[in-house]
């Protein structure tokens, strides 16, 4: 569940509309959200064995500092802090506000209702783990039952696909920066499930739970999001998935009326709530780990005895997503997070390759399939969805480098320093 809630958020819901822009057909949209699919069930079995080696806590942190050096998992906490989590939350919250107040008719500002949830689940959260986890697993499930539903409604209305022809055009460069293009939003909607990794010191047994429930969650994500993306083009076609900017909310007003729209706005609430909840569980893991390690401040590397959680780390993620949401910079920072998340996602699958040459093959309970081939092509699709994304958004994605470069000196900094 905690796999799963960090990658189902709202994005499901929306971003089948980008994809449909992109590409033209059935055949190429289902395609992508295939492809985008495998490519995180990819990093999941990379993972998976990354985790059987080094099950302690800060997880993608961890993994960069043994392979590398410590300088390279500060760089990841920095942007983390910085970019990819906080404000991705933030733009989150202010989704779950949007439908909060569609469904609930409350007249207060989507920022205010943003932070007060971001607060919210930041002091649940606080009580540790468990009852982190428990929330997440209510979230999750009620999710999965928001996305049954819209998949049953989208099939009730029957219909067909055709899936010939393939391709809009004939095979050519443009055709291959089209299909670039549509993996941008899909593996923005895939991202999320290295968090769980986050969390493996509070886990009872994460040398086997962990690496199962990576799988297993990826594995259920796929099959959610292409039933989703499959009753898109049934009731909608092509042309009309690309025509909406809601396609959740347009296929259940088909199926069912303003009730049908009514409901998955709930489903959206609680989805993006999920997310929410997730990110608050997992994250601060990482900053805590960084503060252990002498490369944050001392006092958020603390852990309440009682619940064995990093409360300190948890109030500050949630204090500065708040901010952010509050402040309406959430949608620019947003923009910075897909060229930067890859880089790093790079580096971490090529770490298992260093620590593998350097432990001679070692004993680890999982092994990746098909390394080191499956491995380098994961890298190689890494390195390929960043390039497109600087050719897609080179000004956003030179500030995305930018902020993760200025992590550099920021290391020396706290290197120096006894905070």
């Amino acid at each position: 569940m905690i796999v799963m809630g960090g990658i189902v958020g709202s994005g499901i819901f929306i971003n089948p509309y980008v994809v449909a822009e992109r590409v033209h057909t059935p055949a190429l949209i289902l395609g992508v959200w295939l492809a985008g699919g495998l490519l995180a069930l990819g990093g999941a079995f990379i993972w998976a064995e990354l985790a059987t080696r080094l099950p302690g806590a800060g997880g993608q942190y961890l993994y960069l500092r043994e392979a590398y050096h410590p300088s390279v998992a500060f760089v990841y906490g920095w942007v983390l802090l910085l970019v990819t989590q906080t404000g991705g939350m933030a733009g989150v919250a202010v989704t779950f506000a949007h439908y909060f107040r569609e469904v609930t008719a409350v007249n207060v500002d989507d920022r205010v209702v943003a932070a007060i949830a971001l607060l919210g689940l930041t002091a649940i959260n606080c009580f540790g783990a468990r009852a982190g986890s428990n929330v997440q697993t209510t979230l999750m499930l009620l999710k999965s039952a928001a996305i049954a539903t819209l998949v049953i409604a989208g099939l009730s209305k029957g219909g067909t696909i055709h899936f010939l022809p393939l391709t809009d055009q004939p095979v050519s460069f443009s055709l291959v920066r089209s299909i670039g293009a549509a993996m941008i939003p899909v593996a923005f909607a895939y991202g999320g499930w290295q968090t769980a990794s986050f969390v493996a010191a509070e886990m009872k047994d994460p040398r086997r739970d962990l690496s199962r429930g990576l799988i297993a969650g990826v594995i259920g994500v796929v099959v959610l999001y292409l039933a989703v993306n499959f009753v898109c083009v049934l009731v909608l076609g092509p042309e009309g998935l690309a025509a909406t900017k809601t396609p959740a909310s347009a296929i259940m007003r088909i199926a069912m009326g303003e009730t049908g729209a009514r409901l998955i706005a709930i489903g959206i609430a609680v989805s993006t709530l999920g997310f929410l909840s997730q990110g608050i569980l997992t994250a601060p893991r990482v900053y805590s780990r960084m503060a252990q390690d002498g490369l944050f401040f001392r006092r958020v590397g603390w852990i309440w005895p009682r619940t064995g959680a990093p409360v300190v780390a948890i109030a500050l993620q949630g204090v500065l997503a708040a901010i952010i949401a509050i402040s309406g910079r959430y949608d620019q920072i947003l923009n910075y997070v897909v060229s930067v998340d890859f880089i790093l996602f790079g580096f971490t699958a090529a770490g298992l390759i260093v620590l593998r040459a350097r432990a001679g093959g070692g004993d680890a309970l999982y092994r990746t399939p098909g390394h080191p081939y499956t491995t380098g092509l994961f890298v190689l699709a890494c390195a390929a969805i960043v390039i497109a994304t600087i050719a897609t958004a080179p000004a956003n994605s030179a500030i995305g480098l930018g902020i993760l470069l200025t992590g550099i000196p920021a290391y020396w900094f706290w290197k120096r320093r006894d905070i």
